[in-house]
């Protein structure tokens, strides 16, 4: 199967709801086209409202169009729609707990080129802390483009998170899929592999790297950050003592400090964190970024190897 990046995902289920859910409308800043709205701009013309390179009014907007009735996916790039916006989206959005979904293309190191002032490596950190939102990354194309139709049923805000570059198919159709509630991609007993968006592959890549040295690591996707699904981890903490989480974000507030914070009251065990560290972004090309920033496999394997020395006895 060709690889596809999330935000085509986006994209296909953005278009698919235009004909089943007659109150979705989408808006944008100047980016339908990069964030894959085009289609639906194009299908759907009054359906579609453009604001140009003015995000806050954009999700101003969208508020607005949330309280008469509408359905409102307001797209643009992952660092404009969360880092200029966050005083729009906590009081106009949040406070009034709105039906606004909030579409973030280009998140993560995907963006390549752009460099750090549009890389986004923070955005669930904020996205996370605002109450009442629920925060998404898909892990591929067919996940985005489900997780999307989700969104137009799910009530209150929602952040989706997605990427430029394309990835690998890890998901099936036949997969559950729920809001909430995390999937488990492979089973095993030694270690936990949480993890999120593109990293799931490489968690995938790396538990069968693991697994020629006889270590089995359980890996989950966890597409949704908030609320997250408390039972699927807390049940791997206690099943396999030692948790890894992967993700293409700071390190700082996101996948891995949700579950941390979930362990830390619950269940403690040795954790290890694969993300972005305390840093910026930088210019190159998205695959090579993978590597400088230690997001391959090869670094979750090598994550996972580090955590079970801490691992306590069975």
């Amino acid at each position: 199967m060709a690889e596809l990046a999330t935000r085509d995902g986006f994209g296909e289920g953005l278009l698919a709801l235009g004909a089943t859910h007659p109150q979705v409308v989408a808006l944008s800043g100047d980016l339908e086209d990069s964030c894959r709205a085009i289609n639906f701009k194009k299908q759907y013309p009054a359906r579609f409202f453009s604001v140009g390179i003015a995000e806050q009014d954009m999700v101003g907007t969208a508020a607005g169009l949330a309280l008469a009735g509408k359905i409102p996916f307001a797209c643009s790039f992952s660092q404009f729609v969360t880092g200029k916006t966050l005083e729009q989206l906590r009081m106009a959005v949040c406070y009034q707990r709105l039906n606004v979904k909030v579409v973030g293309s280009h998140g993560g190191l995907s963006v390549g080129a752009d460099g750090a002032t549009a890389e986004a490596l923070e955005e669930f950190t904020h996205m996370r802390s605002l109450p009442f939102m629920t925060v998404l990354a898909p892990a591929d194309a067919l996940e985005a483009r489900r997780l999307t139709m989700a969104c137009a049923d799910h009530p209150g805000p929602v952040y989706l998170r997605l990427g430029r570059a394309p990835v690998p198919a890890v998901t099936k159709a036949s997969d559950l899929l729920q809001i909430g509630r995390a999937n488990v991609l492979r089973r095993g007993n030694d270690v936990t592999i949480a993890a999120c968006g593109v990293m799931v592959s490489h968690a995938l890549l790396a538990a069968e790297l693991l697994a020629k040295e006889a270590i089995e690591a359980r890996v989950i996707n966890v597409h949704t950050i908030k609320p997250l699904d408390r039972d699927t981890l807390l049940a791997a903490a206690k099943e396999t003592g030692a948790v890894v989480t992967a993700e293409e974000h700071t390190v700082i507030g996101g996948l891995g400090g949700a579950v941390a914070e979930l362990l830390a009251q619950q269940h403690p065990v040795p954790m290890r964190f694969v993300g972005v560290q305390d840093r910026f972004g930088t210019s190159g090309d998205p695959a090579q970024l993978m590597q400088v920033f230690h997001l391959m496999p090869e670094d979750v394997a090598k994550a996972v190897k580090e955590v079970l020395r801490l691992k306590q006895p069975a």
